[in-house]
């Protein structure tokens, strides 16, 4: 973990080090031009503009120089703690430039006002992207880069408290560090009230400042028609504002859509007897043929990128992926987030998860203690305010990955582990409950949920959690208390009366949790423990085909094997697991969809390998979830799909065909090909599967959630040869072309939902569900 920590310091001063070295390019020429009868700026306000900037460049450049070979040449004994205690006795360089700051800024915009030549070259300043990336470099402003300094000054305490967490008392390094973190501390409570404000406020009258405390990206609902928006909470109120589009190198500019005063701002309470407004949903088909059209469009640029063609074909494409992924981005969220102001009207926001609705609720929550008054503001006061936001804006980017790094993580692919182990802090017995969600595509998803563990304030649920990775930065949690309508809470946004009482995060590191073993974590939520064990299995591992030793059992076992011993049409297992699951599983919210237990599923499964005549008692005491991840576990684990190895290029290439009537030829010719087992299984598991689809209303599955489930578990082909990365320091993570195959498998199973009939022989259709002997 020291190593991670000092990596991610390494990384970070990296960056710093490329925007000191941007504001120092402009320097020389500036000077030289100082001397002549044409300057640009005089030497004096060369002076007070960069004042200190050389000085702070040394001192990062010699710390970086100092502690890059030595994370290289790691171990455990290897010392740092003289190379930080080093920087903190430096710190008085950074008293000189915060003492600075004000003149230099105010010195920078009138040059800018008097000089066009000066304001071209302060909007236009290049910092290198990363060590590697030479040729590549991000435009920014010189405000932007003169504050860094002050930003970086107010975090150096941060990363000496991550170092000293994860460093031994005993180790010689421990009281340097914690030497370097008291000069830190000591020097930050002595600036810290002069550098606050400056970030984040603008002067509203004398003596008061408005600071932005949040800022998104969201989707507004406005009549039926979802709006990009990028909303601005503020001391007092809420700006939400609309991004003109830029034109001509002008730079960015906001609209402003509409504000609420905080002391005037409620959340709407939706009564029972109201109907909730209708939230209008895109239909899963679109946002699936949008990620498809990503996923290939990302392929193409990373082909462009092998090629090092033109960049002018680059630009086509990555404008054209911006595109597709801001109207992902646009489609995807569905869940209400209002906010009602004083003078009746009310505006509705669609968030993709109940975490950012929380966080949103309890920033404005904790702000709105400390107003006392409402106001209106002038035209001219809120034109201020608007034209502010731009250089007050913490979030830059529509998070999508066209904005990211081409060195930044692109996610992780695979399957997550999670055990919930158990949480501490709670005040009162309750009846508690977690849910997990993780990031795909740029937006979060629920993926499980535990039992809930009744009247307890220690509740230990140890469950563990199988979750499907697609490009995963970040696993969040999220605790709640079950209310069984016990407790009338108001309704907001029409959601269930469960209270949320904490919730939390954990950044998913593609290095940390490259070794595949167990990682413990805690994750602290509003005086909430929550103890959590992970672990990461690449795509690559995962979901390799591998046939079971014991032909005795049922799993790894070729389907036509186990057929034939049970002198069944379909395997015993699938006809168990169906049947348990159309008792009462049926209107369950995300069935195959949301986790099971994965001890109870391995239980099963080791009762099922045995034939335990016990198994039809368990299942009906085990959780639902279970008993879908059981059924899931078993068609992933056949040692060739259920579609075939010898098939699935030929259902690939139909499901591609453009003519409906030589699609339907094909892929009904290649279905009845299968061997008689693989496809009376498929018949009996798709006829189950429309059932389940026809409870959609209740149980949130469509056809297309479903083939999205099973798809790849079905047509995925075995692995001849691993495909592991041959360098194993790099992350493990998934090509583009391998999303696209995905998506492809979604599409084969999605095809034969949607037949309403599929021309079998109706006595084979009809034998299996009266061949019960095993």
């Amino acid at each position: 973990m020291r190593k991670w920590v000092l990596s991610g310091i390494l990384a970070s001063e990296e960056t710093y080090l490329s925007h000191l070295e941007a504001l120092l390019l402009p320097m020389k020429p500036l000077k030289a031009a100082a001397t002549t009868s044409q300057p640009v700026l005089t030497s004096q306000q060369i002076e007070t503009i960069f004042f200190k900037v050389p000085e702070l460049y040394e001192i990062h450049k010699e710390f970086y120089d100092g502690l890059f070979p030595r994370v290289q040449q790691w171990s455990h004994q290897q010392r740092v703690g003289d190379l930080f205690q080093k920087l903190a006795s430096q710190l008085g360089v950074y008293r000189a430039f915060v003492d600075n700051y004000g003149v230099a800024m105010e010195t920078a915009e009138k040059c800018c006002q008097a000089n066009a030549q000066f304001a071209e070259i302060s909007e236009n300043l290049r910092a290198r992207s990363s060590k590697d990336a030479k040729d590549s470099a991000t435009k920014n402003s010189l405000e932007t880069l003169l504050y860094k300094p002050v930003d970086r000054v107010t975090r150096s305490t941060l990363v000496l408290h991550d170092l000293l967490k994860h460093t031994p008392s005993s180790h010689p390094d421990h009281s340097l560090l914690q030497d370097a973190l008291r000069i830190s501390q000591n020097f930050l409570s002595s600036i810290n009230e002069e550098i606050t404000p400056r970030r984040q406020s603008m002067t509203v009258k004398k003596g008061e400042h408005r600071q932005l405390l949040k800022d998104s990206f969201m989707v507004e609902l406005v009549e039926g028609a979802r709006k990009l928006r990028h909303v601005f909470l503020f001391t007092d109120l809420l700006l939400c504002t609309k991004l003109k589009k830029q034109s001509g190198g002008k730079t960015q500019q906001y609209d402003c859509k509409w504000y609420i005063p905080l002391m005037d701002l409620s959340f709407q309470m939706v009564d029972e007897s109201e109907a909730v407004p209708n939230i209008p949903l895109v239909p899963d088909e679109e946002l699936d043929a949008l990620k498809i059209k990503i996923s290939q469009i990302k392929s193409d640029i990373q082909r462009e990128k092998r090629a090092n063609k033109g960049s002018k074909a680059m630009e086509r494409l990555k404008k054209k992926l911006s595109e597709q992924e801001s109207l992902l981005l646009l489609m995807s969220p569905s869940m209400a987030f209002r906010v009602h102001s004083r003078n009746g009207k009310s505006y509705t926001f669609l968030i993709s998860s109940d975490y950012e609705r929380a966080e949103w609720r309890e920033n404005i929550r904790e702000q709105q203690k400390k107003c006392f008054k409402s106001f209106s503001l002038t035209s001219v006061e809120l034109q201020m305010l608007t034209n502010s936001c731009v250089k007050l804006q913490t979030v830059h980017n529509i998070p999508l990955t066209i904005n990211k790094e081409d060195d930044e993580s692109p996610g992780l692919y695979g399957f997550l582990n999670v055990i919930v182990h158990s949480a501490t802090g709670f005040k009162q017995s309750s009846n508690l409950y977690c849910t997990l969600e993780v990031d795909s595509f740029g937006y979060f998803v629920n993926k499980a949920k535990t039992r809930v563990y009744r009247d307890t304030t220690e509740p230990n649920w140890n469950e563990e959690f199988e979750i499907e990775l697609e490009g995963s930065q970040t696993l969040r949690i999220l605790c709640y208390e079950k209310c069984y309508n016990k407790i009338k809470i108001p309704k907001e946004d029409g959601e269930s009366t469960d209270r949320l009482m904490g919730k939390g995060q954990v950044q998913l590191d593609p290095q940390a949790l490259q070794d595949r073993d167990w990682q413990r974590t805690v994750i602290a939520m509003n005086g909430i423990e929550v103890k959590l064990s992970i672990k990461f299995t690449s795509r690559e591992f995962s979901l390799k085909r591998m046939p079971s030793r014991k032909q005795t059992g049922v799993f790894g076992v070729k389907i036509a094997v186990v057929t034939k011993r049970e002198r069944s049409k379909v395997p015993y297992i699938v006809r168990q697991c169906v049947e348990e699951i159309e008792r009462r599983g049926m209107e369950e919210v995300g069935i195959y969809r949301v986790s099971g237990v994965a001890t109870d599923i391995q239980a099963l499964k080791a009762a099922f390998d045995v034939n335990n005549k016990d198994v039809s008692v368990m299942m009906s005491e085990m959780d639902v979830n279970a008993i879908a991840g059981t059924l899931k576990l078993y068609f992933r684990e056949l040692p060739e799909p259920l579609f075939t190895d010898e098939f699935y290029p030929n259902f690939a290439e139909g499901i591609a065909l453009s003519d409906p009537v030589a699609k339907e030829s094909c892929m009904l010719n290649l279905l009845l090909s299968l061997p008689e087992a693989n496809l009376l299984t498929f018949l009996f598991l798709l006829d189950h599967l429309k059932r389940v689809a026809e409870k959609e209303t209740v149980n949130k599955m469509s056809l297309h959630n479903l083939a999205t489930v099973f798809g790849p578990t079905l047509l995925r082909p075995s692995e001849k040869e691993s495909k592991l990365p041959s360098n194993p320091s790099q992350p493990i993570t998934m090509t583009d072309s391998w999303s696209l195959e995905v998506m492809s498998q979604v599409q084969v199973l999605l095809y034969f939902l949607q037949l309403e009939a599929i021309p079998a022989p109706d006595s084979k259709r009809q034998s299996i569900l009266f061949s019960t002997e095993v």
